[in-house]
């Protein structure tokens, strides 16, 4: 990719001079007039058209003021008497851009924007900002590295996807660079343009291991339904490079026509680790682990970032009840289920058979 260098921009400040800022000038052998001047680095000239572009240094190096050369960044407020998803569209507009930037806890999404932790705060700001043109400053500086790493994989996931184009990131870490995979990289503190699309993303490897039903105590609160668990469930928990980031259950399913079943409980990934496809991954594993075992296992769920991958994965077969309304809910026989069964008669669901490569 060649780049040809454009005309520096120089910026210059004054302030008044006084007692203070002639003391410290004399301490530090420095003339000062009371003007300050600036001159970031020379922005090579750019491709016409892009999907990500990254603009990364270190603090002081003129990451913003070259930013500013694409554009200023949307400002907007949130209103803290509506939930976080009804600032969006609609419905379907809400779930798309909220699961683009991995901000996939429904729990939070019902919540004003000021009771969301620091990490979803920026997770629903970004949700907000992209668009095709859109610029970004300070991208993941206010939250850990394990949000940054998964947002960053999420956000460029959901840009490609939808073909986005022009969008300019500034950020002082570069790690994450080899997450977003943008078509060109601005370096402020060498002034040299290079590509980012040459360099893998990193592998992703989950350790799933057994575990007792109380490590739900962890992630009740981050699931979607309730924080309830049945105790007789076999569970398993999701570490990431030593970190415990995701917990499935599952339960056995009685019935008359179907030998050695079993169907998922609870699947939760941790808000900080969440756009990384890490659910998915979990499940799949866990489906593996009770094929192999000669059972069959099934899933039902009404996420739809989870219900569409099964929908496409060639691990999981659709049931009769996939993507259907189960009026069949509504009988007269007086079970211990049938309040929560009358209640959901009318959801549609994503329901499917864990088949592995057969």
């Amino acid at each position: 990719m060649d780049f040809e260098v454009s005309e520096k921009p120089v910026r210059s400040v004054k302030v008044n001079t006084d007692s203070i800022t002639q003391e410290i000038s004399r301490m530090m052998d420095i003339e000062f007039s009371g003007e300050s001047t600036f001159t970031p680095p020379a922005l090579p000239n750019i491709p016409n058209e892009y999907n990500i572009g990254l603009i990364v240094g270190p603090s002081g190096s003129g990451k913003s003021t070259i930013l500013k050369q694409f554009g200023d960044e949307v400002d907007f407020s949130w209103d803290e008497k509506k939930a976080v998803v009804s600032h969006f569209k609609d419905a379907k507009d809400a779930q798309e851009r909220l699961s683009a930037v991995g901000f996939n806890s429904v729990p939070s999404w019902l919540r004003p924007y000021h009771c969301l932790s620091t990490g979803e705060k920026f997770r629903a700001d970004l949700s907000r900002r992209l668009k095709s043109g859109a610029v970004i400053d300070e991208f993941t500086s206010v939250v850990d590295r394990a949000v940054a790493m998964s947002c960053s994989y999420a956000t460029s996931r959901y840009i490609r996807k939808h073909d986005l184009k022009n969008i300019v990131f500034a950020t002082c870490h570069y790690d994450v660079t080899e997450w977003l995979q943008p078509d060109w990289i601005f370096d402020t503190s060498t002034g040299i343009m290079t590509s980012g699309r040459g360099e893998r993303r990193p592998s992703v490897e989950l350790a799933v291991l057994p575990c007792s039903f109380g490590a739900w105590q962890i992630f009740g609160k981050h699931h979607y339904l309730d924080g309830n668990i049945n105790k007789s469930a076999r569970c398993w928990i999701a570490e990431w490079r030593g970190v415990a980031v995701g917990f499935v259950a599952a339960l056995t399913m009685p019935s008359a026509y179907i030998k050695k079943a079993w169907r998922e409980h609870r699947t939760v990934i941790l808000p900080d680790y969440q756009g990384m496809g890490f659910g998915a991954r979990l499940s799949d594993a866990v489906g593996e682990i009770f094929i192999a075992q000669g059972c069959r296992y099934f899933s039902k769920t009404a996420h739809p970032r989870l219900g569409e991958y099964r929908n496409h994965s060639p691990l999981w077969r659709p049931t009769s009840k996939n993507m259907k309304a189960r009026p069949d809910y509504k009988n007269n026989r007086k079970t211990k289920e049938s309040g929560h069964k009358w209640l959901h008669a009318n959801r549609v669901c994503y329901s499917h058979e864990y088949v592995g490569n057969e």
